[in-house]
């Protein structure tokens, strides 16, 4: 492959012990493909361990030579296998696709018309609607935003609307362009899970234009007993879900943000952060789980007082912080019946 020849888009699929599913990950990432020979994907093989990851990775290299470069690396987590990808990609955009979802074939041509057709004005990125698929619901939750962006137009943090409580950009929605991704100087957290959240955050403040089509794009799978997702894997995994939090507060305290509806909307991302760290912690409910909250909390105070006081006193603050195990019980309720609702559990 020649890393001179510029792509259009390049997709981006992080692999651990994926073989049991990701050739539909992959497959649906070959259909953008075709004789313009303006896609690459690039398959990262994060050490996989336990079954033949890698050899699936080199079997489609060797089967689209032009599009697809397989890379092994040694285990370094999610983080460290999409820095490869950011670090090798050609394309002009850049969209993360985890190996066990996939991207919708009929919405995958309207996405790559849309691509094609930016000439020398190109939105920093490009939003798309994303489905829950998760396995044990007839109905599948979809996450879309026509009440919040312009549709099929170029536009600024300045023409969003409101975002509703459910929705929310996650790695799932957006495509990046990747020269926005090196401006930032992204650079993912390696052996930790959840970075997909500061993928999609950290860069926020550098994107100036944007574009939103309205279309059902990505599929994100739910369902694997060993999901990251699953909340008894999240409340074991909570000093990483803590540690997310705080580095993405750090972000926002650093970041030079010029537009306040860019800055509203990352509070609100980094107020739900820490509303799922604390509903996890309580629904963890031993002493130490509740010193963590309490630990947490402190920590956001001492960082950025500010928005301590705008997190902390908003409703949502306020009823997660009630002290009592009545309070707790009421919370636990909820935060399950919102799960039943996103579609996340």
């Amino acid at each position: 492959m020649n890393n001179n020849n510029k792509k259009l888009i390049t997709f981006v699929i992080p692999c651990y012990n994926s073989a049991g599913y990701m050739r539909k990950c992959i497959d649906s990432c070959l259909n953008a493909a075709d004789e313009k020979g303006d896609v690459e994907i690039i398959i990262v093989d994060d050490g996989s361990t336990l079954d033949n990851t890698y050899e699936i990775a080199l079997e489609y290299e060797k089967e689209h030579p032009d599009v697809v470069k397989a890379v092994h690396k040694e285990n370094g987590g999610h983080g460290s296998a999409v820095n490869i990808g950011i670090k090798l990609a050609r394309g002009t955009f850049l969209k993360v696709v985890d190996s066990d979802d996939w991207l919708d074939k009929p919405a995958l041509k309207i996405v790559m018309d849309d691509l094609r057709s930016f000439k020398k004005k190109k939105p920093d990125i490009y939003i798309t609607n994303f489905v829950y698929e998760n396995q044990t619901k007839y109905h599948k939750k979809r996450v879309h935003f026509e009440n919040v962006f312009p549709l099929r137009k170029f536009f600024k943090w300045d023409d969003i609307g409101v975002f509703l409580v459910d929705q929310y950009l996650l790695m799932h929605s957006v495509v990046y362009k990747t020269s926005v991704l090196h401006k930032c100087g992204l650079v993912l957290p390696e052996k930790i899970f959840y970075v997909d959240n500061i993928f999609v955050f950290e860069p926020l403040p550098y994107v100036k234009t944007l574009y939103y089509n309205n279309v059902n794009f990505y599929r994100y799978f739910i369902g694997r007993d060993d999901q990251s997702i699953k909340e008894e894997t999240m409340i074991r995994r909570i000093d990483q879900h803590i540690y997310i939090a705080k580095t993405m507060t750090q972000t926002l305290k650093n970041a030079d943000i010029k537009s306040p509806k860019c800055e509203k909307y990352m509070m609100k991302y980094l107020t739900i952060m820490y509303q799922i760290a604390s509903i996890l912690l309580i629904v963890g409910g031993t002493p130490e789980h509740l010193e963590k909250k309490k630990l947490l909390w402190q920590y956001l105070k001492e960082t950025d007082f500010k928005r301590y006081v705008r997190m902390r006193y908003h409703p949502f603050g306020i009823i997660l912080n009630m002290p009592g195990e009545p309070a707790r019980k009421f919370l636990i309720k909820a935060y399950h019946g919102l799960g039943k609702y996103i579609g996340f559990n």
